[in-house]
């Protein structure tokens, strides 16, 4: 099994890119406030709390209030940033988010920290592997995975600037930056990272740097796949799913999520009702036990080599 990705050369935590850039705009923009649930730490909000002492909420663990807090700020005509670990923020205070947040169509951007099973060891009760799934049917909460350092800070940049309720999904875990030349971030568009004939790998957030070492492994065995970063899991880019469904045949969703739900199951309902072809959904099956993000990837195939694997069965499917 391949290093713990924080002892790699070339990767990069995404949240210290989401700090620089909240603290950046902030600078310009006396608006820009930010709520916490006693996570300053953990959202790596201490630089933004000490240049803007004033303009730093923190409610303590109270994530059902904290939400409120930031719904009401954005009544007020401030642009609060919420943040908190996504499987409180999402969980805990999910009322509050479908009800205060996206029924109100408030301005609000909700930052959820430490995703997926970053916080592996504390088991399934800090497992955030269930946002997906609770936030998609919320339609007017754009739900946005950045895949990298450079994706998380013109997401946030885009969230600031963007009137209605947003969701930014962050790792702990640091992953490379992506090689995509002349990068444009643009919400509800798939970044296409790799093209490909045979098979179609749609990824998003920690899995899209995975999904491009399966498809250099594919390549060695003379397979051509394409690799699409599906930064944005609402609105979902459905015609980049349909294309990749007509051209390559087969598609593998990978993501760091429950596969019922989530970006596996709407690309699912996209091809069905529209040009059903072989898919292989990757994630988590349901609740996933207490371990290392290492072992917790390994175990359930979430590696190159596991991607890579998918990919030829939903080909075999196809050819079938």
């Amino acid at each position: 099994m391949a290093a713990p990705a924080a002892k790699q050369q070339g990767f990069y935590d995404c949240r210290d890119a989401w700090a620089r850039t909240i603290e950046e705009l902030a600078e310009n923009d006396p608006r820009i406030v930010a709520v916490v649930n006693d996570s300053v730490g953990s959202s790596k909000l201490g630089g933004f709390q000490k240049k803007f002492p004033d303009r730093l909420v923190n409610v303590g663990i109270a994530e059902q209030n904290m939400v409120g807090v930031g719904a009401g700020l954005a009544n007020g005509g401030r642009i609060p940033f919420v943040s908190a670990a996504s499987c409180f923020l999402t969980g805990r205070a999910l009322e509050q988010v479908k009800a205060d947040i996206a029924y109100a169509g408030f301005n609000v951007k909700l930052v959820g920290q430490s995703s997926g099973v970053a916080y592996g060891e504390l088991g399934p009760t800090h497992h955030s592997i269930e946002d997906f799934a609770w936030l998609r049917p919320l339609s007017n909460i754009k739900v946005v995975v950045p895949a990298d350092s450079w994706e998380t800070a013109e997401a946030v940049k885009w969230a600031a600037a963007y009137e209605g309720p947003v969701y930014i999904r962050l790792s702990r875990m640091p992953v490379p930056d992506l090689v995509v030349e002349n990068r444009k971030f643009q919400p509800g568009k798939a970044e296409l990272v790799r093209n490909g004939n045979d098979v179609t790998i749609i990824a998003c957030g920690t899995m899209v740097h995975l999904a491009v070492q399966a498809a250099v492994e594919l390549e060695a065995e003379g397979i051509s796949a394409r690799i699409l970063n599906m930064a944005t899991i609402s609105p979902l880019d459905e015609a980049a799913i349909s294309a990749a469904a007509g051209e390559t045949g087969a598609i593998v969703t990978v993501e760091e999520a429950n596969i019922h739900g989530g970006l596996g199951g709407a690309v699912a309902e996209h091809t069905s009702a529209n040009l059903p072809v072989p898919i292989e959904r990757m994630g988590f099956p349901g609740f996933v036990p207490t371990g290392s993000v290492e072992w917790l990837f390994d175990h359930f195939g979430l590696t190159a080599s596991g991607i890579a694997r998918s990919a030829r069965k939903a080909i075999g499917r196809k050819r079938g």
